[in-house]
């Protein structure tokens, strides 16, 4: 599909609404993005048409069902380019995908003195079930720090690594901050450290970032209504070899080999994962999701990403008292930022009476919060579909609120 902005934003129904405060201007895509009509056309058809329950009956709704699923699972792993000994579990998001790695994994493997290795810029769902393994394992937990512009500092995380370091558990762009992390430079130095890596691709993904065989991590983690997908629904695309070797997830059918009182056997990956009914309307339109994004002028879609960004980062750089967090030299196109003596919520608020949506608090990000000596901030996510019309308008309208509240 050849790259223009103004056809592609066709595609999204919800884009062409006008609010109150007048057309909308969706800029918080790192929270959540919008859905071409393919995707919710694709998720409808399936209801209408080939809705049953998979793996279980030999009717034809079943099997029409089953092949849909599992079709949406090769196509899952294909878009991320998962090398041949991976596979993709279903989940409902990156969030679960990492409870899983944690629980199932860290869990059975680690003991009391084992290292994990996380980063500063992680979101909640990258430290919370560490922290719960940690606890039940009586492993530690170390904090990779980040340099003054944003970036991982990579001596520090190099310095961390020992012996007792079995676990690198780290953001491939950060959700706050933009930066991209140099996940294949992380990743050889988890396997000279013998370490699984886990990457959390919530945020790079949407940007075309995604590339296990090139990472070469263990475990990736992401969330299908990032990739312009329905919600509740994502993937852990992980070595198969070493999701057979870990502790099941949950218990119940579909994920059993056998069941008796005396003992009940397991299916090996991805069904070990996948307790009960799933949600199979969710995997056929996440895969319908993908598709679009790879019919798309990829090197243009990214292009026009970065001409985003940096006019966005040259407005708001203008405006007095304004600080945004993370200069990078590699983002992804988001900016967070915090305005002196201004509450951050304030500014959101009144973004949104023009019709601006951004995203304003912690970003489940607290410890970097803190790191960063602020409470919270306003964050401004953009996608491929998003205007420099937009931007423009934005950051006219950003500058009269902070006049307003100075």
């Amino acid at each position: 599909m050849a790259f223009s902005v103004d056809d592609i934003r066709k595609d999204f129904p919800a884009l062409q609404q006008r609010l109150e405060g007048g057309k909308l201007v969706y800029f918080d895509n790192a929270a959540s993005a919008q859905k071409p009509l393919c995707v919710i056309e694709k998720a409808a058809d399936f209801y209408r048409r080939d809705y049953s329950n998979i793996h279980r009956s030999a009717h034809e709704l079943s099997r029409r069902a089953t092949v849909a699923f599992e079709e949406a699972r090769k196509c899952v792993s294909k878009h991320f380019n998962a090398p041949k000994n991976f596979t993709a579990v279903f989940t409902r998001g990156a969030t679960e995908g990492l409870n899983i790695v944690a629980r199932c994994y860290g869990e059975k493997f680690l003991k009391k003195g084992d290292e994990i290795i996380l980063s500063q810029m992680e979101h909640h769902a990258n430290i919370v079930p560490w922290q719960l393994c940690a606890m039940r394992t009586g492993a530690e937990i170390k904090a990779a720090k980040i340099l003054p512009n944003g970036e991982l500092d990579m001596g520090h995380l190099q310095s961390l690594v020992s012996p007792r370091t079995k676990i690198i558990s780290i953001a491939h762009a950060s959700n706050v901050l933009g930066t991209i992390n140099d996940v294949q430079k992380i990743s050889e130095i988890a396997k000279k450290a013998g370490a699984v890596f886990c990457v959390d691709a919530a945020q790079s993904s949407p940007h075309f970032l995604g590339d296990i065989s090139e990472i070469g991590c263990d475990f990736f983690a992401c969330s299908a209504h990032k990739c312009f997908g329905p919600t509740g629904e994502g993937a852990l695309i992980a070595n198969t070899e070493i999701l057979n070797e870990m502790d099941v997830w949950q218990g119940g059918g579909d994920m059993i080999e056998s069941v008796s009182w005396e003992k009940t056997t397991f299916r090996q990956a991805p069904e070990k994962f996948e307790a009960g009914t799933p949600n199979i309307a969710g995997a056929v339109a996440f895969a319908r999701a993908l598709q679009y994004m790879d019919s798309l002028d990829i090197p243009a879609a990214r292009a026009h990403e970065a001409e985003l960004l940096k006019r966005a980062t040259e407005l708001l750089e203008k405006i007095e008292g304004l600080r945004i967090l993370g200069n990078a030299k590699n983002k992804v196109p988001l900016i967070s930022f915090a305005v002196k003596n201004i509450h951050h919520n304030d500014i959101s608020t009144m973004l949104d009476a023009n019709g601006i949506a951004v995203r304003s608090g912690h970003h489940c990000a607290e410890p970097l919060m803190n790191a960063l000596g602020v409470s919270g901030s306003c964050r401004a996510s953009f996608a491929f579909y998003n205007t420099l019309e937009e931007v423009e308008f934005f950051a006219k309208k950003l500058r009269s609120a902070v006049n307003l509240l100075s």
